[in-house]
């Protein structure tokens, strides 16, 4: 037995409380692990790259320059020093309840004008704007409609003497304004 343990017994003690300790602890973890595996944590949306509508890549025409093309699409995710007629435009999306989505489009070039564009099947605007709102939708909405009578209610009463007087207040508008800069 070393001399610092013989010197103060309670250290003993304490190392072997501390291990016991920490073996029940383990213990007691493989208990609740199935209660706190029905609790999953949340996951931030992770949003990259550029997303191409169909109207977009719709616009695209061979022949175009590269400014052109990146007015249409905005600029490339992905440029390779090593392929320079070519830009890759990739966007993933993925959220907490949803498949994860992944669209490619690339461009290619020869020399300053668009040869032509390969890629999967791009939804419209409206179509990935539809995708994107996972709200419940409630019931459906009644329609609006009251009769003249209903609407008579809301309506404020009309004083048409106080109209005319109102109007009478008002100064007729100038035939000419003047100059906003001194005439030099």
């Amino acid at each position: 037995m070393p001399a610092i343990l013989q010197r103060r017994p309670w250290l003993l003690a304490a190392a072997v409380a501390a291990t016991l300790c920490l073996g029940a602890c383990s213990g007691f973890s493989d208990r609740t692990r199935g209660a706190l595996s029905a609790i999953t944590p949340y996951k931030v949306e992770v949003v990259q790259g550029n997303f191409v509508s169909k109207e977009q890549v719709a616009a695209l025409k061979p022949g175009m320059s590269r400014q052109q093309v990146r007015e249409i699409l905005g600029t490339s995710l992905l440029s390779d020093v090593f392929h320079a007629n070519r830009w890759d435009y990739v966007f993933t999306i993925r959220r907490q309840g949803v498949e994860p989505q992944e669209r490619r489009l690339t461009v290619f070039f020869n020399g300053e004008l668009l040869d032509r564009f390969e890629g999967g099947e791009m939804p419209s605007e409206e179509e990935f704007v539809a995708t994107l709102d996972t709200r419940k939708k409630s019931g459906k909405v009644p329609p609006l409609e009251a009769t003249e009578d209903e609407l008579k209610k809301f309506a404020p009463a009309k004083d048409e003497k106080a109209d005319a007087a109102a109007s009478a207040a008002v100064p007729p508008l100038p035939a000419a304004y003047p100059p906003l800069e001194a005439a030099r």
